[in-house]
């Protein structure tokens, strides 16, 4: 059987490299529609740590209405308030976010990491690092 000799790749100063698998993960509706991913995520994780969608959506180099887009299409497709106006003193606001964005962060993330988690065990098996030299 012919082996691949990924393992076999070293630094310039002759030491093995460390390889390691990367995800990328999505998730869209039937009409393969993006609804979530890293992004949106980041945008939920944001709004919880700034009370605000335009500070979070500053932060990422976003404008508002796009953001405020992105939390209106994932709201319609899961069928779930994700942000919730709170007013604030001399007539300033901000936003906080529900149970179920909160939830939907923290499983994307837990998602996420499985993934790659599973995804470098798996590449481990398939290209160990132990493959013998070329004869």
């Amino acid at each position: 059987m012919w082996e691949l000799p990924v393992r076999q790749l070293h630094k310039q100063n002759g030491k093995p490299m460390t390889l390691y698998v990367k995800t990328k993960i999505w998730i869209e509706n039937d009409d393969q529609e993006l609804l979530f991913g890293k992004g949106k995520t980041e945008l939920i994780e944001l709004i919880e740590q700034e009370g605000s969608i335009a500070k979070a959506a500053e932060k990422i180099g976003m404008n508002y209405k796009k953001a405020w887009s992105h939390i209106k299409i994932l709201q319609k497709n899961i069928a779930a308030e994700l942000v919730l106006p709170q007013k604030g003193g001399g007539g300033s606001g901000g936003t906080g976010l529900t149970p179920a964005a909160l939830q939907l962060a923290r499983n994307y993330r837990r998602l996420q990491e499985d993934v790659e988690s599973y995804a470098n065990q798996r590449f481990n098996e398939l290209f160990p690092a132990d493959i013998p030299p070329a004869s």
